[in-house]
């Protein structure tokens, strides 16, 4: 899994006051959570755009003013309106215990449903996976290549790797829909 460095200062004061004054200055308040004790920072807004926005998923190597953890975002708070980010969780991860984290799913193959003109279409963009840190996969890789038109494909069909997919088993992935056009000549056959 790739990982990405942030750089943060610690907090003097907490409150909304505090924190309404740092988004000002264009800084996101944030904590680290899962260690001894919770550790309050901000860390330049700029700094999130290869980390959140993106599908990409990251271990985040925490600068914390020369003190380093490695973590990864557990929550991301947006404003509702202006899509302002507000606040982020981070998740301290320690060697030997699981964490929870939605990772992207990714097709491999080819569907012979899309060859005869049906569409793939994506249900699932993320499954909630459970694994160690080092386990942790950048994709979730599912085989389309016995998708038919009509069909749809499951999470209780994908094969973890060192990990457990937390994600309802009967909940579809991906399905192959049949165009209007594509049905209107299937009957016209029949």
């Amino acid at each position: 899994m790739k990982s990405l460095e942030i750089v943060g200062f610690k907090r003097a004061n907490l409150g909304k006051k505090d924190a309404k004054a740092l988004r000002l200055n264009s800084y996101v308040p944030c904590v680290l959570y899962g260690g001894e004790e919770q550790v309050h920072f901000s860390v330049p807004a700029i700094l999130f755009r290869e980390l959140l926005y993106t599908p990409e998923v990251h271990i985040v190597d925490l600068n914390v003013e020369g003190t380093m953890y490695r973590a990864i975002v557990q929550d991301a708070q947006f404003h509702p309106v202006n899509e302002m980010l507000l606040h982020v969780d981070f998740l301290l991860l320690q060697e030997g215990k699981e964490v929870k984290m939605d990772i992207p799913v990714q097709f491999v193959g080819v569907s012979p449903g899309v060859l005869a003109g049906g569409k793939l279409v994506s249900k699932l963009r993320k499954l909630k996976v459970k694994a160690t840190a080092e386990n942790l996969p950048d994709y979730v890789k599912v085989d389309i290549s016995d998708l038919a038109l009509g069909k749809s494909i499951k999470v209780n069909k994908v094969q973890p790797e060192n990990y457990t997919i937390l994600t309802n088993p009967l909940a579809p992935i991906a399905t192959v829909t049949i165009p209007r056009a594509l049905k209107g000549q299937l009957q016209a056959e029949k």
